[in-house]
């Protein structure tokens, strides 16, 4: 497998593990990592952490997670979004790396994947997550596949709320407690704001090619001012949710960890201002970190002494 140069020209062969991990676009995973993060902090808080659970959560989240960005890549390709006048990283199946049909193949392996780690989690928690990890599934399908999906009809910022946010958290804190404590719920509200913020970053980024391709997001339908003003407002709701438990009596203190990451976010915040097209891919690198950074702030903030479960 080859990636072609500027002009034309081949450059030396991709080995074909590296383009499947191309393909499943590892920096944004953190975003399957940090929800299962925090979700299993809080159950430890609780006294109720069980590893294996927590593992497996974590697991059938980054499968879902590739799953749904392999389908994506070959889908944007074949739906004429990816061009060589994209700004992002490169993508396997417009760079012809890999045929659409392996493409395809490939996402689907990873969500057979995530439903054979969901078995172990239907075991452990029932039939509530027997329909979230449907749920789940089919949303990460359906982001690319079907006559309306999400990231083309305006909806993918919701549903990354939803399905990163309050369902990866109280998923995953269920499963090992058997009960979503009202922490859970403002501790999904905290990092699923992050998520939703990474995805505010690739979308500002894109806007021009998104609005010539037909996709729905923030900024194509309302221009790149409205896509930094949602960023904005996915960041105060980071910072809000931590210190609302605090203040709420659900957490100690030790919650406001997460205000640590607030200058990077400040600073990538005012990076987005100032700069648009290709040098934005930095912005979107330091967000994937601030998810898992933040994610692991209020998780040591959790764990310390004091967290109300109820």
């Amino acid at each position: 497998m080859k990636a072609s140069g500027e002009e034309g020209q081949d450059t030396q062969p991709i080995p074909a593990w590296r383009v499947w991990v191309l393909a499943s676009r590892p920096r944004t995973l953190t975003a399957a990592v940090a929800p299962v993060l925090v979700g299993s902090a809080l159950a430890g808080s609780m006294g109720s952490f069980k590893i294996l659970p927590a593992l497996a959560a974590g697991f059938c989240a980054v499968a879902i997670q590739v799953g749904t960005n392999i389908l994506n890549d070959v889908s944007d390709f074949e739906r004429g979004a990816d061009t060589e006048a994209r700004l992002g990283p490169l993508r396997v199946t417009q760079a012809g790396l890999l045929p659409p049909a392996a493409v395809r193949r490939g996402a689907f392996v990873a969500f057979g994947v995530a439903a054979l780690a969901g078995a172990y989690l239907v075991w452990a928690g029932g039939w509530p997550i027997l329909l979230t990890g449907l749920a789940a599934i089919l949303a990460g399908i359906g982001y690319s596949v079907g006559p309306s999906p999400l990231a083309y009809n305006g909806l993918a910022d919701l549903m990354v709320m939803i399905f990163f946010g309050f369902v990866a958290v109280c998923g995953t804190v269920y499963v090992q407690a058997g009960t979503v404590p009202g922490a859970a719920w403002l501790a999904a509200l905290g990092v699923g704001s992050t998520i939703t913020g990474l995805l505010a970053v690739n979308n500002y980024r894109d806007w021009e090619t998104d609005r010539a391709a037909g996709r729905h997001t923030i900024p194509a339908v309302w221009g790149p001012k409205a896509g930094l003003i949602e960023f904005g407002a996915m960041a105060a709701l980071a910072y809000l949710a931590p210190l609302v438990m605090w203040v709420g009596g659900w957490a100690t203190p030790w919650i406001l960890l997460g205000f640590l990451t607030l200058p990077s976010t400040l600073g990538w915040f005012r990076f987005m201002a100032r700069h648009k097209g290709g040098s934005l891919n930095f912005a979107l690198a330091g967000a994937a970190r601030w998810v898992l950074l933040y994610a692991v702030a209020i998780s040591i903030g959790m764990l310390a002494p004091g967290l109300v479960g109820s």
